[in-house]
């Protein structure tokens, strides 16, 4: 999305400036299915030729700068107003009835220009749609990596007070969920944050860098 400097100075005010900066990233796909084959979802650890290690909250806040203290990212599941809850923080809403997401395309089509003359209350508005795209698309994807859930709105409410919460054990939690979820042979797809993934294996293993892509490939890479 395109909102401007604005929205995006908002969302650096929210705590999510530094991951706004890792949109354009090259996953390396035979890297995070290699990674996959050696994760443990008993002990949430790696078994690797060099030995055991695993993702933490400090390799978080290091890739990614979120905040890892805080309040716990708690969200409901069931939303009793959705339309109400868009047009009180965003201004506009994608339908007059239920839902649950929204997709990326509805978020770009009506925050990725920012006038000039916006208003605060605009420029607030624009920053929470960035701040839900980068959730769904960066931080928190699904396996479909298209919409993001409508949950994490309520937390955009008051942008002060968004930084309060442990955006980064969110972040590491649902990754670890997906990769004991991708661990299934008959999975075909993986969610989850695979930048902060492979930039951690990049960065604790460094050797990992100078290898050459290989053709071993599991499943969920087709997409």
């Amino acid at each position: 999305m395109g909102e401007g400097g604005t929205a995006a100075g908002m969302g650096q005010l929210a705590g999510f400036g530094s991951a706004a900066l890792i949109w354009t990233f090259d996953l390396r796909y035979d890297l995070i299915s290699a990674l996959v084959e050696r994760w443990r979802p008993v002990t949430h650890i790696f078994h690797l030729s060099c030995g055991e290690c695993t993702n933490t909250l400090e390799d978080v806040a290091l890739q990614l700068g979120l905040p890892i203290d805080g309040n716990a990212v708690t969200v409901v599941s069931s939303i009793s107003r959705p339309t109400r809850l868009c047009y009180d923080l965003l201004g506009r809403s994608p339908s007059e009835g239920k839902f649950t997401i929204l997709r990326f395309s509805w978020l770009e089509a009506n925050f990725e220009y920012l006038p000039i003359t916006a208003t605060e209350l605009e420029v607030m508005q624009a920053a929470r749609a960035y701040i839900m795209h980068l959730i769904g698309g960066v931080l928190m994807p699904d396996s479909h990596g298209s919409e993001v859930y409508l949950m994490y709105l309520p937390l955009l409410s008051n942008l002060h007070n968004t930084r309060s919460y442990s955006w980064g054990s969110a972040v590491l939690a649902m990754l670890y969920r997906e990769l004991c979820r991708t661990t299934d042979p008959s999975t075909v797809d993986i969610g989850g944050c695979l930048i902060l993934l492979q930039s951690w294996a990049l960065y604790r293993m460094p050797f990992l860098a100078s290898i050459s892509h290989q053709s071993y490939i599991f499943p969920f890479v087709n997409r």
